[in-house]
């Protein structure tokens, strides 16, 4: 259920309503509006049966949540979440850039595409320092050497740094380097590691996984939510259909239905959508025409030689058409690219 606080009701009424939420073992979520503090109460409605909220001081109603997801939903909070990590921004009328390669490879590799990506528009830094392959026999990563390297690029450019946590027991170790984690779209629904991004207070990346609905997806974000992190990225990278000439399918749809259902902001990754770096730049100037509020770009200084996803690489060359024809689109609808 949501409750409703009135304009200017003072703090210890709504303390008393958080410890009556409490006292129940429901959980609260406050959120402060610009025009309105509301509680999402998140637990097993059938405990706040005859609680009397509307009899407390300070509440205007109490409302039924109908999503079934809480937290996300814009029944909750009607005004759209931004994420702010340093220079990246995800939402609101700028539409934020994260650009990099699959993996980290050497000092040379990430050093270079991060000046060279922060030179042509980006403000996020994308690279895999863990990177959980199909096959075990293919590169895994630098691991914590390559956590380093990312945090030397961040040092020399500014560039946030967005990079994948693949285990629960890593998230300590990589949110000390990394200004978002990326929650990888083959543990979307490994709830253990959702929760322990949501006890952090690092903003997420969340990738849809290839077989998941949207509802699903944004079930996945109310885990992190519930542990109490509020900054969740939704990333919209393509699903597996029926079709071949594509990686993935890319349902650049789900863009806009999100941001009818759900505050959070939505980014879209062509590189792994498509899985082909001819279809990068279109693919990227339809996600900003449909709305989308940042991109995630593979870009590599030599993709024939990347240790990962070459096929769906960039060069330094193709992002930069690519951020031009963007930020046309993005003019064109209202927008900005920064």
């Amino acid at each position: 259920m949501i409750i409703v606080m009135h304009a200017g009701a003072p703090q210890t009424d709504l303390e008393r309503v958080v410890a009556h939420i409490e006292a129940l073992k429901l959980r609260p979520h406050v959120i402060v509006g610009t025009e309105r503090t509301v509680i999402a109460v998140v637990g097993d409605d059938r405990d706040a049966t005859g609680s009397g909220f509307e009899t407390l001081p300070g509440v205007a109603s109490v409302l039924p949540i109908l999503a079934p997801y809480k937290v996300a939903s814009r029944e909750v909070q009607s005004e759209s979440t931004i994420v702010k990590a340093g220079p990246l921004v995800i939402g609101g009328k700028s539409i934020g850039v994260i650009a990099g390669p699959c993996s980290v490879e050497s000092r040379e590799q990430i050093v270079g595409t991060a000046h060279a990506v922060k030179s042509l528009g980006a403000t996020g830094l994308r690279g895999g320092a863990f990177k959980p392959r199909t096959s075990p026999y293919s590169f895994q990563g630098m691991k914590e050497r390559g956590l380093e390297l990312l945090a030397e690029a961040r040092a020399e450019t500014g560039l946030a740094i967005v990079t994948e946590v693949v285990a629960t027991e890593d998230v300590t170790l990589v949110a000390r380097y990394a200004d978002v984690l990326q929650v990888g779209a083959r543990n979307m629904q490994n709830y253990r590691l959702l929760e322990a991004v949501g006890h952090t207070q690092v903003p997420v990346l969340l990738k849809r996984g290839p077989a998941a609905t949207v509802e699903e997806l944004l079930l996945a974000a109310e885990y992190i939510l519930d542990a109490g992190n509020r900054q969740v990225i939704l990333c919209e990278r393509g699903i597996r259909t029926f079709e071949t000439h594509t990686r993935f399918t890319l349902p650049l749809a789900t863009v806009p239905w999100l941001h009818a259902r759900t505050h959070l902001p939505v980014v879209v990754d062509p590189s792994h959508g498509t899985g082909h770096a001819s279809l990068v730049e279109s693919m990227a100037a339809a996600s900003v025409a449909a709305g989308a509020d940042g991109l995630i770009i593979e870009v590599h200084p030599d993709p024939k030689c990347a240790s990962s996803d070459g096929a769906q690489t960039i060069d330094f060359a193709a992002f930069e058409r690519m951020m031009g024809v963007c930020r046309r689109v993005a003019e064109a609808v209202g927008r900005s690219i920064s």
